[in-house]
């Protein structure tokens, strides 16, 4: 689990004097992980890192600019990330465009397979991946269908955490039920270590809770859209329904897509669909990432490090995408320091300030 050299010598130069013992970039000295293994956290049965990497730009053409070229820098990346620790990866069978479908899935079966590190690590990978509500999943025959079919995908024995997609509460209510009883039969199958929801609003989730506890099933894990940029009554009273009836709360979209990576501004936006968001957002983001910015600068970090460690400090599991090493590296300088109350004040205070949110996905419930 120890840094690779050029990995020590990237958090070197961002290491400040609030994130403990510096990183020597001699090879000589000893490398330091970015995070402690007593420092994983608790998903039901299984212990993940404090942080995971989401996929759904694997395969993704339309919205990410996903080609099969990218591929080599693609098992790179996972390669770094599980060199240092990392061990979540999240994914869906519904990521990958057209006849990419699955390609995320498949992706990652491969790089597993072809790890080069010790077993016991491989091992210790755990796959975090998310079954669509399609209309014509109606049964839960349907979704144990869905769940190996992601396994050959994967082509692991057992997926880590099977989670629902989405909700169909708000446009198709009958389907809920099939959706909650597929996910009791993948687990009484033993197809999955345990169960999660994803984009699940506060009350949705206290009923599915509820409905799989009285079947011997623990919900796990709950994934919804969680950054500063999405700092909304709802998502924080899903993250106290969490804390109060013990379930995970997974964070996607950390870094807001993209706008809270100090990357983009109103005059230079991203390509594709991601261009019409941001050009509503960004504007208004001015009081949020000069905040964020001024921590960055303080603590020698950079705005994304900065971002992500405010998830971790609230208690979830941030899983920022990855498509590059260079992002993988620097997303692994969120670990390992800890930003302090006056800073969290700071930055919550400048999100209630900036006039715009992120806007909610529009599959999550109430």
């Amino acid at each position: 689990m120890a840094l690779t050299t050029s990995t020590t010598a990237y958090f070197s130069s961002f290491n400040g004097p609030s994130s403990g013992t510096s990183l020597p970039s001699s090879p000589f000295s000893l490398k330091f992980p970015p995070f402690w293994p007593w420092q994983k956290v608790k998903i039901g049965p299984l212990s993940v890192s404090p942080m995971g990497f989401g996929t759904w730009a694997w395969g993704n053409q339309l919205l990410w600019g996903y080609q099969q070229s990218m591929d080599d820098e693609l098992q790179k990346t996972f390669n770094l990330a599980v060199e240092n620790g990392i061990n979540l990866f999240d994914t869906a069978d519904s990521y990958g465009t057209g006849r990419l479908d699955g390609q995320s899935e498949r992706l990652l079966g491969k790089f597993i397979k072809e790890f080069q590190g010790k077993k016991r690590v491989q091992d210790d990978i755990v796959i975090a991946t998310k079954f669509a509500a399609y209309p014509w999943r109606l049964t839960p025959n349907q979704f144990v269908k869905a769940c190996r079919a992601s396994l050959d995908r994967i082509q692991i024995e057992q997926i880590g955490i099977g989670q629902l997609h989405w909700s169909t509460a708000n446009y198709a209510p009958l389907q809920e039920q099939a959706l909650w009883d597929g996910l009791v039969a993948m687990y009484d199958k033993g197809l999955v270590r345990g169960v999660g929801v994803s984009n699940y609003g506060p009350k949705q989730l206290v009923k599915i809770y509820d409905y799989l506890k009285a079947r011997g099933v623990p919900l796990v894990s709950a994934q919804v859209q969680f950054s500063l940029l999405s700092m909304g009554e709802d998502q924080l009273e899903i993250k106290n329904v969490c804390d109060s009836l013990g379930i995970r709360l997974i964070a996607y979209s950390p870094l807001g897509l993209g706008m809270l990576t100090g990357k983009y501004t109103p005059e230079n936006l991203p390509r594709g669909p991601r261009a019409f968001l941001f050009r509503q957002i960004l504007p208004g983001l001015a009081p949020l990432l000069g905040s964020i910015r001024e921590i960055a600068q303080r603590r020698r970090k950079t705005i994304p490090q900065v971002a992500i460690n405010w998830c971790i400090c609230k208690g979830t599991i941030p899983i920022p995408g990855v498509k590059t090493v260079k992002q993988a590296e620097e997303n692994l300088g969120a670990l390992r320091w800890q930003l302090s109350s006056n800073e969290l004040f700071q930055l919550e205070s400048a999100a209630t300030e900036s006039p715009t949110k992120m806007i909610q996905n529009i599959f999550q419930t109430r």
